[in-house]
């Protein structure tokens, strides 16, 4: 008799699994760079498989979803649903986070020895300063944001998954011209979109069969490279604030669920703990769409017309556990270097994190480059942004992980509440 694994347990056995192999190889010299050479090209792979099939399945789902539509009016109503929602989950992860930290106040009484301790890293240095830089890029006022969203080239933002929002643009642009220019007219384009939507979700069948080996080389190398207990000693206060604020924030959603959308929140955190595993093991969201779409879709219950449109949206804009991560982690870095912040800070720290979430493309790292936007925005010394970037940097990785899983489970969240509200949430074929 053949025995079928569910593919969350996979994963979990596969991250278990990978958890012991990196300890056990971090105690002999040779044991790191094997794993980075040999085990997690592996892990690479996967991720990159999955960034590849991003920007088509956004495109192909967005504009198949638009046009089965009907209607300009069916659009914007999703639409506004949607954005609005997202900003408020958005604005009560900050709340959260901030609220936390006031609390419990992770930064105090950290030493200066341990400070410069945590920040002596010659290679800890050159990572601060190239996010520094990016963040400089990127730190852009609203017109010129507004600007950045509409594409002077289609073909270059779709060569770049880090121009996500661009994309979306466009494929709205496209998908809203195909209802109005009349179903004769757009019927070939759209059953070449429908075609390639079944193509691409096939795609997304073969690849997670995959992830159960990829996590598995994506946490051996985490764990292989984590050998400074006394550092991770230092920051566990942090790294519990954190932690403890982000499973607050998974409290919210599942209030949502249970209260709005009339469903067992322990069943609908089943249904999607393959993509909050798949989330924490690769640290992207964007990686995690495709997973996240199929998940929603045949496990959940929701129509494609709703998640086809709310998922890709939300990959993009709606960051939950970063931007909470930026409230938490501004309080401590403010805290341990002795910089006082005011009440109307606070209220900068908000309204920043919640527009620097905004068009931040969903992959490994970019949080810092927001924290870097949020310090800048209460006037941060100078001088003192490279110390207090560096002092967090060491468990950043792990952190990461936890608030991407965050990130993917508020997406399905929203378009599942959607869903409910226009009537398209359905029974899951599952």
């Amino acid at each position: 008799m053949k025995i079928k694994i569910a593919l969350h347990w996979q994963i979990i056995i596969g991250m278990v699994l990978g958890g012991i192999f990196g300890l056990v190889l971090g105690k002999y010299t040779w044991g790191q760079p094997f794993i980075e050479h040999w085990v997690y090209p592996f892990g690479e792979l996967f991720i990159n498989l999955l960034k590849l099939i991003a920007i088509p399945l956004i495109v192909a789902s967005l504009i198949k979803g638009i046009s089965e539509m009907k209607d300009i009016s069916r659009l914007s109503s999703i639409g506004l649903r949607t954005m609005v929602l997202y900003t408020v989950t958005t604005l009560c992860a900050i709340v959260i986070g901030l609220g936390l930290a006031n609390i419990i106040k992770p930064g105090s009484g950290i030493s200066e020895e341990t400070i410069t301790r945590l920040t002596s890293d010659s290679e800890t240095t050159g990572m601060v300063s190239a996010r520094i830089s990016e963040s400089e890029a990127r730190g852009k006022n609203f017109v010129e944001f507004l600007v950045d969203i509409v594409p002077d080239n289609i073909f270059s933002a779709l060569s770049d998954n880090g121009q996500m929002l661009q994309v979306i643009f466009f494929t709205m642009l496209l998908g809203v011209s195909l209802l109005l220019i009349g179903d004769d007219k757009a019927r070939p384009l759209k059953r070449f979109f429908d075609s390639l939507n079944d193509a691409i979700l096939k795609m997304v069948d073969l690849i997670i069969k995959i992830a159960p080996i990829a996590v598995f080389a994506l946490l051996a190398n985490v764990v292989v490279g984590t050998d400074d207990a006394d550092v991770l000693l230092a920051l566990l206060k942090y790294s519990l604030t954190v932690i403890g604020a982000l499973a607050l924030m998974v409290v919210v959603y599942m209030l949502i669920i249970g209260l709005y959308v009339k469903k067992n929140p322990l069943w609908f955190l089943k249904q999607i703990s393959p993509v909050q595993l798949l989330a924490f093991s690769t640290s992207s969201s964007a990686a995690a769409l495709p997973v996240n779409m199929e998940r929603v879709q045949e496990y959940i219950g929701v129509d494609e017309e709703v998640s086809s449109f709310v998922l890709p949206v939300g990959a993009t804009i709606n960051m939950d556990g970063t931007s909470l991560y930026q409230a938490v982690a501004t309080i401590f870095i403010c805290e341990a270097l002795h910089f006082d912040i005011t009440f109307s800070d606070q209220l900068t720290i908000v309204f920043t994190a919640l527009l620097a979430s905004v068009g931040t493309a969903g992959v490994p790292g970019v949080g810092m480059i927001m924290l870097i936007i949020v310090l800048q925005s209460i006037n941060f010394p100078p001088e003192k942004l490279p110390l207090g970037i560096a002092l967090i940097l060491s468990v950043d990785r792990i952190l990461d992980m936890c608030r991407t899983a965050i990130n993917v489970t508020g997406d399905a969240t929203v378009a599942t509440v959607v869903a409910k509200s226009v009537g398209k949430l359905g029974e899951p074929e599952h």
